[in-house]
């Protein structure tokens, strides 16, 4: 029964966040509702707001016990206020914080009436530790509510006990994944856990959650208020509940799954966050001496890393990003973009395929074209494959899989062209080919339709030179694989229309992408300032540095994978056919060794045909475990075996700029010829779109970490060893001549 809020109960301070109502039954609702922003966060003030709540609550008789609930439709409390964060400039201040946030929330693990939380949305970060620091919580079944600790990703730890208390419901183990991967828990999994107490439909979780407020007041007994019986529904006593309690409350089991949590984290890091090192020593801290140990394990250590260079750049990646979704694209801000209800995706390759997938995804409607049913056929399985894992991982359900194929139809003809709003093309990188594909886009699709290429090289400005209509042409290139890779990159040319710029900026947010936009140029930004760092790498394998010696050294670098086994996934006959496409454009900044002709001549494209850099497919599994190097191509490419194991002929340091410092020279180069609208786009294109190192920040805030200056004497003193390629960008002379950093 739904009951009414006493008009009686006094209102709150004017624009406090925090405000208490009282129903007739004696159940108090909080409301945590920060006034004038879309999301609730942790403000500066909420240990005070919450002191002044729970001492009403512990005063007034006529509440029996609280629930919290978010005034916001669709989020709970998304985690602290970053801002508050990035204004910290000591490891003291930022202790300090951490330890009254500690104090706060004790107020309600010790409150003398239970508190519920009611959670519907997002309770992530800070919004998850207040959730469990409650006596119970109750959650709605909805897409929309997820639970997470994600402060991992942005170099910190959870700082109000988060981790300890996840650890108290639901183990060890899950905390360490939780705490150390920062992913999302859903509904299902937070109940299975005991993180949940229950889990409801929207409409009626207050009330579910008020009754069981009510009736942990009623069983009594004081905090932390956890009677037995229904109301509480902690984890089931499977085996594997009971095998995870055999592990972590045995001392020598629980040595071993730290130690294998730590040689994980290295391995993902290398080292280069101090995060995840933390946030174990908390866990094990708790695990070996306690909740009172480790809250001063974790003050101290929220402390250094709050000030960490970095969580500075990885809270200014955070700030980026944010920035970046309320961005047009257009410079003018009443440019409106054009309504897309159907996509047409000529080409059903892996690209074709993936941004099928992903425009389903986002409820657009897809008419998938190929040559050949063959063609559509390979199309649809990687589709369905896609779908299908998301049905065994439990993200979507068989029902709502099929009605996401319900969107998409297929053809080997130019039927279903005139009802697409935005047709994409991911054919052949030929010129001729993508020709005559804008010509029948325009002869059979609608008046005005918006045609997009996905090319990674070709400049849009030829292709659209094909088209009536060089105002409807755009660059929507993706990157592979398009399901999760997180980059749009949207290539305008002169003739491009702001309109046409902005649509292919929303569908690509609405793709759940993140988007940068470019000026037209052979190679874009992403790919151009690819090809130097992987050309850098073939000139060392020429100087006889192993495979896997030059791979190394960029992984321990910050890069995801080496340029050599990414020059095997982009595909090694798709880099030869660009390469002079680059060279043509821009000389010989952008020769490579003569290798590619030699390794197309005995037919290396890569992965694709497993003939690469690395050995696939049984040659790899008869090696073991582990990426293994294909040592015939030495022979191909007229060298002799090096030994990998021995030190390599060029230093470790040397590998790693020269590769590195390439990429970052041609970023500049970008900025300064105006393919880049800001360096805030050209590190998140680096960064999202080819894996530069985040902690790094991406080439642009690398840049003044390091310093232009010095930057400028590495490069010359490469450009004196090696010539016209190490030729430095004017914007980086420009630099290092007035001292004046790109992020003012």
């Amino acid at each position: 029964m739904t009951t009414t809020i006493d008009p009686v109960t006094p209102a709150p301070a004017a624009k406090s966040p925090v405000s208490l109502e009282v129903r007739p039954d004696g159940v108090g609702v909080v409301t945590y509702d920060v006034p004038g922003e879309a999301v609730n966060t942790l403000k500066p003030t909420f240990a005070g707001d919450l002191e002044r709540i729970m001492g009403q609550i512990a005063s007034n008789p006529l509440i029996k016990a609280a629930i919290l609930v978010s005034g916001k439709a669709d989020t709970w409390i998304a985690g602290a206020d970053i801002d508050m964060l990035k204004s910290v400039t000591t490891a003291t201040q930022a202790e300090a914080m951490c330890r009254a946030g500690h104090e706060a929330i004790l107020r309600i693990v010790r409150s003398p009436k239970p508190i519920v939380a009611a959670i519907h949305g997002a309770a992530l970060g800070g919004g998850l530790e207040v959730a469990l620091a409650c006596h119970a919580r109750v959650l709605s079944d909805d897409r929309k509510t997820v639970l997470g600790l994600p402060e991992v990703q942005l170099g910190l730890l959870p700082g109000i006990n988060g981790l300890q208390r996840l650890a108290e419901r639901a183990g060890l183990q899950a905390a360490l994944d939780h705490g150390l991967t920062g992913k999302n828990m859903r509904p299902s999994k937070a109940r299975q856990l005991g993180v949940a107490d229950d889990v409801v439909p929207a409409p009626i979780l207050k009330e579910t959650a008020a009754a069981l407020a009510l009736e942990l007041a009623r069983v009594g007994g004081g905090p932390p208020f956890r009677p037995g019986g229904a109301a509480k529904k902690g984890p089931k006593l499977d085996a594997a509940t009971l095998t995870r309690a055999a592990l972590e409350q045995n001392p020598l089991g629980r040595t071993v799954l730290f130690q294998q949590a730590q040689k994980k984290t290295r391995e993902k890091t290398g080292g280069h966050y101090p995060a995840p090192e933390r946030i174990i020593e908390v866990l094990r801290t708790y695990a070996d001496r306690g909740f009172d140990a480790s809250r001063e394990v974790e003050a101290r250590a929220f402390g250094e890393l709050v000030v960490s260079s970095t969580a500075h750049r990885l809270m200014e990646l955070f700030f980026a990003t944010n920035a970046m979704k309320k961005d047009t694209g257009v410079d003018d801000a009443s440019v409106q973009p054009r309504k897309v209800e159907k996509i047409a995706m000529i080409g059903a390759g892996l690209m074709g395929a993936g941004i099928a997938y992903v425009s389903l995804n986002a409820g657009i409607a897809v008419r998938l074209r190929d040559r050949d049913d063959a063609s559509l056929g390979r199309g649809l399985k990687v589709v369905t494959d896609i779908l299908g894992d998301r049905v065994k991982k439990r993200q979507l359900t068989p029902i709502e899989r099929d009605q996401k194929l319900a969107l998409l139809t297929t053809t080997t003809d130019s039927s279903g062209l005139r009802s697409a709003d935005l047709v994409i093309e991911a054919v052949f990188e030929d010129l001729a080919v993508k020709h005559a594909v804008v010509r029948d886009i325009e002869a059979n699709g609608k008046d005005g339709v918006i045609v997009a290429s996905n090319t990674s090289s070709i400049p849009i400005s030829r292709i659209a030179a094909a088209s009536r209509r060089p105002e409807n042409v755009v660059g929507m290139h993706y990157f592979s694989p398009v399901h999760r890779m997180p980059l749009l990159e949207v290539i305008r040319t002169e003739a491009t229309s702001p309109e046409v710029v902005a649509t292919a900026v929303a569908v690509g947010k609405r793709q759940g992408k993140t988007v940068i936009v470019v000026n037209d140029g052979v190679g874009f930004y992403t790919s151009r300032i690819l090809g130097p760092y992987m050309n850098e790498a073939s000139w060392l394998l020429a100087e006889g540095v192993a495979i896997e010696q030059v791979d190394r050294a960029l992984v321990a670098w910050g890069w995801p994978v080496g340029p050599l086994a990414l020059l095997d996934e982009v595909g090694i006959d798709v880099a030869a056919h660009i390469g002079p496409i680059m060279i043509e454009a821009f000389g010989d900044r952008m020769s490579p060794p003569p290798t590619m002709a030699k390794l197309l001549s005995d037919d290396r494209r890569g992965r694709k045909n497993e003939r690469g850099m690395y050995l696939y497919g049984a040659a790899a599994r008869k090696k073991g475990k582990g990426k293994h190097p294909d040592e015939s191509v030495y022979a191909v490419l007229g060298l002799p075996v090096p030994r990998a194991k021995d030190k390599p002929p060029v230093a470790v340091e040397e590998i790693q700029m020269r590769c590195s410092l390439q990429l970052v020279n041609e970023a500049l180069y970008c900025l300064g010829e105006g393919i880049l609208r800001s360096p805030r786009d050209g590190d998140i294109g680096a960064i999202f779109g080819l894996g530069f190192p985040p902690f790094r920040g991406g080439p642009f805030r690398y840049v003044d970490a390091l310093g232009a200056a010095e930057v400028l004497r590495r490069i010359e003193v490469y450009e004196r060893r090696f010539g016209k390629r190490w030729t430095p960008a004017p914007a980086l002379v420009e630099a290092a001549r007035t001292g004046k950093p790109f992020y003012a």
